[in-house]
């Protein structure tokens, strides 16, 4: 399921992270930082996805 993840943290990464957790404060960071440039909300979404 992890490898899922990281393909929709790749395409969309708030949806990988919320696959991850949930509607939590690390979803909307994810938000925020994908809306402000795309690859700091990939990194943040498998740095998510890999921590968990």
């Amino acid at each position: 399921m992890d490898i899922v993840r990281v393909i929709f943290a790749i395409i969309l990464p708030p949806l990988g992270v919320f696959l991850q957790v949930g509607l939590g404060m690390h979803f909307w960071l994810n938000i925020v930082l994908t809306l402000l440039g795309y690859i700091p909300g990939i990194v943040h979404a498998i740095w998510i996805i890999a921590k968990k």
